[in-house]
């Protein structure tokens, strides 16, 4: 009853943890909220300069915008694999004998005995190696011709560095 409690509480435990998490969907429509409509040089001035910026016809410009940079180790993963049937190059030999007592009890005593090849320790195999990730949000800002942001999109997000699916729900302080 224990382990069964345990698991549904584990289940429990990571269904709140992934619940708390922000998607970049839910990120892109909180920082559309906070700054549509703002100054372009505002949201520059608050996380820094843009990477790149191409001139629009109309007068607007649409501008790269690349932050939260940061650099993530994953270590490497192992896996003890089950030795295959331990016993298939041994030969197991089983004994029994019944002796009869003075005063008429029975005593039963069974014996084994085994030879062969046993098998040998499994050594932890690698399932992948050890890297390094790079985490980093980039938006693509849109303005109008008075520079005030028309649009706002993350067109790369990476995940977070905490439990957070989203870079930019992160860097952005998107809350949950």
């Amino acid at each position: 009853m224990k382990l069964r409690f345990s698991r549904v509480a584990a289940l429990g435990v990571l269904a709140v943890i992934v619940a708390g998490c922000t998607t970049t969907e839910e990120a892109n429509k909180a920082i559309q909220s906070r700054w549509i409509g703002q100054p372009v040089d505002s949201f520059f001035t608050y996380y820094g300069p843009p990477v790149s910026s191409f001139p629009l016809n109309d007068g607007g410009t649409i501008y790269t915008w690349v932050g939260g940079e940061t650099t993530r180790y994953v270590p490497a993963q192992y896996q003890t694999p089950q030795p295959v049937n331990q016993d298939a190059n041994r030969v197991t030999r089983t004994t029994t004998e019944t002796h009869r007592r003075a005063d008429g009890s029975t005593v039963t005593t069974t014996k084994s005995s085994s030879f062969g090849i046993s098998a040998q320790p499994v050594a932890p195999q690698m399932i992948s190696p050890a890297r390094t990730e790079d985490l980093f949000c980039e938006l693509q800002i849109t303005t109008g011709p008075d520079k005030s942001i028309r649009m706002l999109r993350a067109t790369n997000d990476t995940d977070g560095e905490g439990f957070s699916f989203s870079r930019c729900a992160e860097v952005m302080g998107v809350k949950k």
